[in-house]
């Protein structure tokens, strides 16, 4: 007997924003098109029980859903450029930076296709052996 195939991360991540059908869907997936915009290699992948999750040579965020408010946590948040300050969450941390966004609020697309192509360079960067010296 066949088993029925898991869905991919994308038909996951697509089903959990229609399955949430208020502000709160809406919200992550006007998050997701514009990670997706800012890069085009971007691979989508669930984790921990059925997180979103964007990466690019390692994590560039989480898409986290509460009641009050969606959850975008970049893993390495503290070490990119933040100028038009979205980060309002997770600050105290050496680490992580978050952007919460509460019903009714839009974040800066620009700023935030910005931290996005900062957070995946970053990881890139990282990926990236040294060169050796003559």
């Amino acid at each position: 007997m066949k088993m029925p195939a898991e869905p991919s991360a994308s038909e996951f991540i697509t089903r959990k924003v229609e399955e949430l059908g208020d502000w709160r869907g809406e919200a992550l997936a006007r998050m997701r098109q514009l990670i997706q915009a800012a890069d085009p290699d971007v691979v989508e992948e669930v984790k921990w029980g059925g997180v979103p999750v964007w990466s690019h040579d390692g994590i560039i965020c989480t898409g986290e859903v509460y009641k009050a408010a969606v959850k975008l946590t970049f893993a390495k948040g503290a070490s990119l450029s933040d100028p038009k300050k979205l980060f309002n969450s997770s600050l105290e941390g050496n680490t992580r930076r978050a952007i919460d966004i509460k019903q009714g609020e839009v974040v800066n697309a620009t700023a935030f296709k910005t931290l996005v192509k900062q957070a995946a360079a970053f990881n890139s960067a990282g990926k990236k052996k040294p060169t050796k010296k003559k």
